[in-house]
């Protein structure tokens, strides 16, 4: 057997989940909180979004394991052991996914699809007939991990000039990107026209794109937010835009989530709302990357 692993609340993960890790990964034991387990017998935790206590007495803990792409709420958590390594999704389905999500708006912006839907209604027959070639609109995702590397693989593909920007420069540079570093973006602001955000959730990103940073970008340039909520100060985004600055946004993150039904975001004609789901994985993807990732550690009595 592979160990013991306890599934953490709020999120009922052990009922979504038992049955595929049961089929796929049958040498763990998979375990909820109502299980009575005596913390300091789980060897892996399975959890999104645990509560504050919830790594307490989990001293034979050897990893954490996210039930998504995101770990921020894994890292923020109080009782979290600092030694032990966490996991995020590494899934390739839900990387193509972003991708995809991520190519639907960089089109609808770049082609202004906004203006064509006010225009329906009217019975409006007018054309945009400028820029319409994907040469003339600089892309840059921002944040070039996993997730980022498959989005601008895809926009290249599709003929955008892509910029990658992360912290470092990556070791492998993908064919056809231009990659820089968070050093070099106040620079680079001024020349994106699209700006895809997939930056993790960390004390450096929360609140970035605020009105000065969007200030620095083109006028007319449009925001894709796919990465946190907490790094797009939204009163700022709609100021940008009522501003004339900004030509629109789609946005699939919010600072709270469910995104309140009275908040004027829902009811700007120049922004596109999504709820959360710019990539879902598959349940059983996930448990077989869990499952990949726990047969490639070290024995625990390994030296």
């Amino acid at each position: 057997m592979i160990g013991l692993a306890l599934s953490l609340p709020p999120l009922d993960l052990h009922q979504l989940y038992h049955g595929i890790f049961a089929e796929e990964a049958p040498d763990l034991d998979l375990r909820g909180p109502q299980h009575g387990t005596d913390p300091a017998e789980v060897e892996f935790v399975f959890t999104f979004r645990p509560p504050d206590d919830g790594f307490t007495g989990m001293t034979n803990l050897r990893a954490i394991f996210s039930a998504g792409a995101g770990v921020d709420a894994i890292m923020a958590c109080p009782s979290r052991p600092a030694h032990v390594p966490v996991f995020r999704v590494e899934d390739a389905d839900q990387a193509l996914q972003m991708a995809g999500y991520a190519a639907f708006h960089v089109h609808w912006h770049h082609r202004d699809m906004p203006t064509y839907l006010a225009q329906q209604p009217r019975g409006e027959w007018r054309r945009t007939l400028t820029g319409l070639s994907p040469t003339h609109r600089r892309v840059a995702v921002l944040g070039f991990g996993h997730m980022g590397r498959a989005i601008a693989r895809g926009l290249v593909a599709l003929g955008y000039p892509v910029v990658g920007i992360a912290r470092r420069l990556p070791d492998l540079p993908e064919p056809g990107v231009s990659h820089i570093t968070t050093a070099e973006l106040d620079a680079a602001l001024p020349q994106i026209d699209i700006l895809i955000n997939v930056l993790p959730l960390t004390e450096d990103t929360r609140g970035l794109i605020d009105r000065s940073f969007l200030n620095r970008l083109p006028q007319g340039a449009a925001l894709i937010h796919m990465g946190r909520g907490g790094q797009v100060v939204e009163a700022d985004l709609l100021a940008a835009i009522d501003a004339g600055h900004i030509s629109g946004a789609s946005l699939d993150v919010f600072e709270t989530e469910p995104l309140p039904p009275d908040h004027p975001l829902w009811t700007h004609p120049r922004i596109l709302i999504t709820p959360h789901v710019a990539s879902i994985p598959e349940r059983v993807r996930l448990v077989r990357s869990i499952r990949d990732r726990l047969r490639s550690l070290p024995l625990k009595d390994a030296s």
